[in-house]
């Protein structure tokens, strides 16, 4: 079984670079229209950079197109977005988020290894807990790479809190396997094209 999951890791990351540095390549002209529909549309940066809790806790930068007005997580609900009719997220950012089309720049996330395709989402360091404060069952969901998508955004996504995301993103870490992360990416690609609410009260989807 050992060797089992570690061929399956290896033939993940190797998914992982090639799919992501083609994805980049093959998607540049959107990448460019979203660009430049930002900058027209809103006053500040193209991408929002935040810290992350990546692999065994280690903190990195996680890369979106901004969403939002500049410093919106110091305005209103903070780091929480309650509703999509939340008035600090830009008319573009709307359609964005809807689609997640906002999680696009994190293809340079997966190509640089610190992100996986596939993988239990990053969450901000200090909220919902401090990466001390997860139980043993809680953290086994650090013990792989975070994803752009999972399990948990293919089933639940942000409709239930936190912690009853938790149990889905640690039954990935245990099933793992190289089917179940293309049945996931293909779930996610028609998930694309089906509008739903994406929006909880007390979500942790992150300013931008």
């Amino acid at each position: 079984m050992v060797i089992v999951r570690t061929s399956n890791l290896f033939i993940k990351r190797l998914i992982d670079f090639i799919g992501s540095f083609f994805g980049l390549i093959t998607i540049s002209p959107i990448l460019i229209i979203i660009a430049i529909l930002i900058k027209i549309t809103s006053r500040g940066p193209l991408f929002f950079k935040q810290e992350r809790l990546g692999k065994s806790g280690k903190r990195f930068k996680v890369i979106k197109f901004r969403t939002m007005v500049i410093n919106a997580e110091k305005i209103g609900n903070g780091l929480f977005i309650k509703t999509e009719n939340d008035n600090r997220i830009t008319k573009i950012g709307k359609f964005l988020r809807a689609n997640s089309l906002d999680e696009l720049p994190q293809l340079w996330n997966v190509l640089i290894g610190e992100m996986s395709l596939v993988g239990p989402r990053p969450p901000v360091p200090h909220h919902p807990y401090q990466y001390n404060d997860y139980n043993e069952f809680q953290v086994k969901r650090f013990s792989m790479k975070p994803g752009i998508t999972g399990l948990t955004q293919v089933t639940v996504r942000n409709s239930v809190p936190w912690e009853r995301r938790i149990p889905v993103d640690v039954k990935y870490v245990e099933d793992f396997n190289i089917l179940l992360d293309i049945k996931i990416l293909l779930k996610t690609f028609k998930k694309i094209f089906v509008k739903e609410s994406i929006y909880l009260e007390n979500n942790n989807k992150g300013s931008n």
